[in-house]
């Protein structure tokens, strides 16, 4: 069931921090109804002194559209305005065919399994 049906947000974000990371796990719908959840979750982020990595894990995402991708894109921006590289795991299902409907795929730094983006992190100083 969408959040456009319940009017409830449908978006659960939990976060963790590590030596080189921020990470946040985003699960459920990423729609225009819950853009307020993420942001409300970020704010803390960019309040900390920039970490090298922003990982958003999204393996758990049901759903994205348009405004959903739009803020992933705003997100990248001020990553990199920050000196931060964004780096996107868990992306299978509908994210892979999200990005890659939208042409987006090449530009962000996306990885099949969250490990993956995580190994990379830990691996630079």
């Amino acid at each position: 069931m969408s959040s456009e049906v319940t009017r409830k947000p449908m978006l659960t974000v939990t976060s963790g921090l590590s030596r080189n990371a921020v990470i946040l796990k985003l699960e459920g719908e990423l729609d225009v109804n819950v853009l307020q959840v993420l942001r409300e979750h970020l704010e803390p982020v960019w309040a900390l002194p920039p970490k090298p990595f922003l990982i958003l894990d999204l393996g758990e995402l049901s759903f994205c559209d348009s405004m959903g991708m739009n803020e992933l894109v705003g997100v990248m921006q001020r990553c990199e305005s920050r000196g931060t590289r964004l780096l996107l795991g868990g992306v299978q299902g509908v994210m892979a065919r999200v990005l890659s409907i939208t042409g987006l795929r090449h530009a962000f730094e996306v990885f099949a399994r969250l490990d993956d983006a995580l190994r990379l992190a830990v691996a630079r100083p």
